[in-house]
């Protein structure tokens, strides 16, 4: 049972335990796999397209050789209009409604207080003070106003009326708005035996440990009344009512069901026109040819100009935590996936002298930030270069 190929959401609920292997190598005698919460967007790509394609009835092995096309995933070389537009961590409440979870961007500060209560602070555009200097690339830097240093606290998530807050520019309240990567998950280590291909029997000294992720259910036996998984959000493909994925490393499996879409991304763009300014803030990570300057952004001289699709301005500003290395297993080549370095999600960017209309804001929010024609229509199908514009308070 299918429905109209418009933008459409899953939850998708682990039915195991997941292995959400990063890139880091594992299988070694006495290595550690750590797992990555949530996983790559090409993960639940991957997951959704081969369920599609099974689904469908079609050979998989004549598809990964390029020979047989689908109308709506095209080929393992040329890509058809299915895109992954969103992926994110969510819970499913007892009432059926899906609550999508964010990680805090990378100018919103959690900090504990002297009362061990929590606050939440943003960072802020400042200029240096006469006599510093620095490498940075923007003329201002994000700073952090505070009378006295403090550590910031990890392992926290914005609920969706939080990131809706946050886009706004709006404070964002710790007691309502955050929950515990405890209360989603807990982390259950497990051990692995290499294989002697030859003997077909476990070898010699060849123990490894990885990381299993154990999403917390409401029929698990715990106070918590949801199910925490993941809301995927897919244009371009009629996708059916249910599909069981093999969902990350060793195939676990996982259901996917319709859900209502949730609009995580708010219309300020209005808002945003009439400022002249905003924040453009990843919602999943970044490969550009720029390295941390996301696709349409030139640095010159005197400034950072970003000029893509009927959007310009200046980058004024950045928040950008250390690059990762985004890979993956190509199933159709058989073979890794080229490792290509990442801006991280939740990078934020600070956008002055904006020259727009409201329909190019939104239009750059359908399309990603990718030219056209596009670099990678691949990593484009995958959700990757995928952002939300909030309002610079």
């Amino acid at each position: 049972m299918g429905i109209t190929a418009n933008r459409q959401a899953l939850f998708i609920e682990p039915l195991d335990v997941l292995v959400l292997r990063g890139n880091k190598l594992f299988g070694d005698p006495g290595s550690y796999g750590e797992s990555l919460v949530p996983p790559w967007p090409s993960v639940a790509a991957g997951a959704i397209r081969s369920a599609l394609l099974a689904h469908k009835g079609v050979d998989l092995q004549e598809f990964a050789k390029g020979r047989v096309a689908d109308p709506e995933l095209g080929t393992p070389q040329q890509p058809g209009p299915f895109h992954l537009m969103d992926f994110r961590l969510a819970r499913r409440c007892a009432d059926g409604r899906v609550q999508p979870l964010y990680a805090p961007p990378a100018d919103l500060v959690i900090r504990r207080k002297d009362d061990d209560n929590l606050e939440c602070a943003c960072m802020e555009p400042r200029a240096l003070p006469s006599g510093m200097h620095s490498s940075a690339a923007t003329e201002l830097h994000a700073v952090l106003p505070e009378r006295e240093r403090t550590k910031p606290k990890s392992g926290y998530w914005l609920i969706h009326e939080g990131w809706l807050t946050y886009l706004a520019g709006r404070d964002v309240d710790p007691q309502t708005h955050l929950v515990e990567s405890g209360d989603l998950w807990k982390l259950d280590a497990r051990v692995g035996v290499g294989l002697d291909p030859a003997k077909r029997s476990a070898a010699e000294g060849k123990l490894f440990t990885v990381q299993a992720v154990a999403m917390w259910n409401r029929h698990h036996g715990h106070a918590r009344n949801y199910d925490v998984g993941f809301l995927a959000e897919i244009e371009g493909a009629a996708i059916p009512h249910e599909m069981t994925l093999r969902f990350g490393g060793d195939g676990r499996a996982a259901r996917a069901t319709h859900v209502h879409a949730i609009d995580s991304k708010p219309d300020l763009f209005s808002e945003i026109v009439q400022a002249g300014r905003c924040r453009l803030i990843l919602t999943s990570p970044g490969i550009f040819s720029g390295g941390w300057l996301p696709t349409g952004t030139q640095q010159q001289e005197e400034a950072v100009v970003f000029d893509l699709h009927g959007v310009r301005g200046r980058v004024v500003c950045a928040a950008v935590p250390r690059a990762e290395v985004v890979s993956g297993w190509d199933l159709a080549k058989w073979k890794p996936k080229a490792a290509q370095r990442a801006a991280p999600t939740g990078s934020v960017y600070w956008l002055d002298e904006l020259d727009t209309t409201p329909e190019a804001l939104r239009q750059l929010v359908d399309m990603g930030l990718w030219s056209e024609p596009c670099e990678n229509a691949a990593r484009r199908a995958e959700g990757f270069n995928r952002f939300a514009w909030g309002l610079w308070p």
